[in-house]
């Protein structure tokens, strides 16, 4: 008997676990065809791609309507902000994984989830590295904070360093985004995914691109307001107090060594 079913030009073994990616857009005609491109020419084939749009009005929906055959869902209504528009991607999902590909962000390169589930089989969370690009598509380099060999929920308190754009959540795990964060509810998604996962793989690759900007760089002080916030409920107040320090110092060295570098 076949372990696989077929539709015209399509065929997916039973074996390989349904991911849910999910784009949020609103009002970004410059980048949303580079973010579709880079999901709907995926080898792997049992993807569920969902686009949230915010009710754009610059012309993103036009190029999202040329695409519509390879979207699974389209929802285009006005929303309370980012976080609001990823819970309602969050329940359309029906996939065993759920991965946020927002517009400007790309997965690094068509044989990039098919590698990920190729990793290891039944994982809670997969994850790996990400590369930074400008607003052409032009590479940055490796993000400062660069992904740990391993980790657990305890290892993200000097800061996050996997990207939201490179990990790949079991559905069961996820709770919704916290509505009271603006800029930085998705480190408490993370985080509250980690504390209940079992099996945690690194697939030792690069699996995204980030697009660098963004409202969290606009509204830093706020974003680190944020950040301090849900670090001390996951972790403490005086851990998080030490923590921070680290953080600062850690940063400071960041940035005097590659000033030398560049002198």
């Amino acid at each position: 008997m076949s372990n696989c079913w077929e539709r015209p030009g399509l065929e997916v073994r039973m074996a390989d676990p349904k991911l849910s990616v999910i784009t949020v857009v609103y009002n970004n005609l410059r980048d949303i065809e580079r973010t579709l491109l880079s999901v709907i020419g995926q080898t792997y084939t049992n993807i569920e791609y969902i686009i949230i749009d915010g009710a754009s009005t610059d012309g993103t929906l036009q190029v999202i309507e040329r695409y519509r055959d390879r979207i699974s869902q389209l929802v285009t209504e006005k929303d309370k902000g980012i976080y609001d528009a990823m819970n309602k991607g969050l329940a359309h999902a029906t996939g065993d994984y759920v991965l946020f590909m927002n517009s400007g962000d790309e997965l690094y390169d068509q044989d990039t989830v098919s590698r990920v589930f190729a990793s290891a089989p039944d994982a809670d969370i997969y994850y790996g590295e990400t590369e930074m690009i400008d607003n052409a598509g032009n590479s940055l380099g490796q993000r400062r904070h660069k992904a740990p060999k391993s980790f657990t929920w305890k290892d993200f308190k000097y800061g996050m360093s996997i990207s939201h754009q490179a990990i790949y959540i079991k559905r069961s795990l996820l709770t919704a985004y916290d509505p009271r964060y603006q800029l930085s509810a998705d480190i408490d998604w993370i985080l509250q995914a980690a504390k209940k996962a079992k099996k945690i793989v690194n697939v030792h690759a690069y699996v995204a691109k980030y697009l660098v900007g963004g409202m969290s760089k606009a509204k830093h002080r706020q974003s680190l307001v944020e950040r301090f916030q849900i670090m001390k409920e996951h972790y403490g107040l005086i851990p998080t107090v030490f923590n921070h320090v680290v953080i600062a110092f850690n940063l400071g060295w960041y940035w005097l060594k590659h000033r030398r570098t560049n002198d």
